[in-house]
């Protein structure tokens, strides 16, 4: 069996997630490749997920942290330059998950680290977690990919990770927190690079192979123009609709009080628009409630798009400008992304 080792020097996660797709969905698979590369501070939930529950997306979009969808499952995770990021690709009827993990535990030991399995999906040193898995299948390929923790920033992924207490009632799959470590608090002198090379030996080593006789490819962004089946998994990973839109039917429920009233607002969002929205209110303007349940319908679940709506009611309608103003503050400052 041929072996194949793919690395990347883009951090920008939406090119590394759409490589990912196109090595998944392209490539040949004929042979075992191994995917090396890491992201620019990202937050990247699965396919499933709710962004707005798992993440702060307000924070995220003030200091340019990415938000990323991957195709696979699984939770929400934080990626700096202090993570290395890995998949793997073979032929379904090839395929070794369990020899996937071997090569990592040998990678890790050649860094001095004693790691081990914990569960399906994890990598622990003692009780620690340091690497977490998702997985992916297809008639004729498999695909493992998952991060290990290097140097991480623990405090930002505190800070984006941790979501804003919305009262959202939210399908799909919710994460999980779990206690983890860098790897270099067991060895300080282990970086990206470091560790790129004990996996790429590593991988080498499992299938019998001399690490000179594979060479490693090395990605940039001008293969973007070379492959057109990269750069439209990189459009689709880019998309607003792919990493807000694809999210799991919700609802959220908001109440507040005003001096002209009291509102109780349901918002039930469908791929992220508002396709429903109930007010109950004691505000005597019936006007205004109808008003701002058709403005709210159909409308994307995103503060800017809410705003712009409700600016438009509020010019058109500057006999209920105050209570509109005051509705659209209010609900802007309530709903993240």
């Amino acid at each position: 069996m041929k072996l194949r080792i793919l690395k990347s020097e883009v951090t920008n996660p939406w090119f590394n997630l759409a490589t990912e797709d196109w090595i998944f969905n392209t490539l040949n698979p004929d042979s075992h490749t191994l995917f090396l590369w890491r992201n620019s501070e990202t937050v990247v939930i699965g396919r499933s997920q709710n962004p707005w529950v798992e993440c702060k997306t307000d924070k995220m979009a003030e200091d340019d942290v990415f938000l990323a969808r991957r195709q696979s499952g699984g939770g929400a995770v934080f990626h700096d330059l202090g993570n290395t990021n890995f998949t793997f690709l073979s032929p379904k009827a090839d395929y070794d998950q369990d020899a996937n993990f071997t090569i990592i535990i040998n990678a890790l030991k050649k860094l001095g680290v004693d790691a081990t399995l914990s569960g399906r999906n994890d990598m622990q040193v003692g009780d620690r977690k340091i690497s977490g898995s998702a997985f992916k299948h297809s008639v004729d390929r498999s695909f493992h990919h998952g991060t290990l923790l290097v140097n991480a920033d623990m405090q930002k992924l505190g800070d984006y990770l941790n979501p804003h207490p919305l009262k959202l009632q939210a399908k799909g799959i919710k994460s999980v927190r779990s206690r983890v470590a860098n790897l270099v608090e067991f060895n300080d002198a282990i970086n990206h690079e470091t560790l790129s090379q004990a996996m790429i030996e590593a991988f080498c080593e499992h299938y019998g192979q001399e690490v000179e006789a594979i060479p490693v490819e090395e990605l940039d962004e001008a293969i973007l123009a070379q492959e057109p089946h990269l750069n439209k998994y990189y459009q689709q990973m880019a998309d607003w609709e792919w990493r807000f839109g694809k999210t799991p039917e919700f609802s959220h429920h908001l109440e507040t009080r005003f001096d002209w009233g009291l509102i109780d607002l349901h918002l039930d969002v469908k791929q992220a628009v508002i396709a429903e929205a109930v007010i109950f209110s004691d505000a005597l303007n019936v006007e205004l409630i109808e008003a701002l349940k058709e403005s709210l319908t159909g409308v994307k679940y995103n503060k800017d798009t809410i705003g712009a709506k409700l600016a438009a009611l509020s010019e058109a309608q500057p006999e209920m400008a105050s209570q509109v103003t005051d509705f659209s503050a209010w609900l802007v400052g309530a709903i993240t992304g």
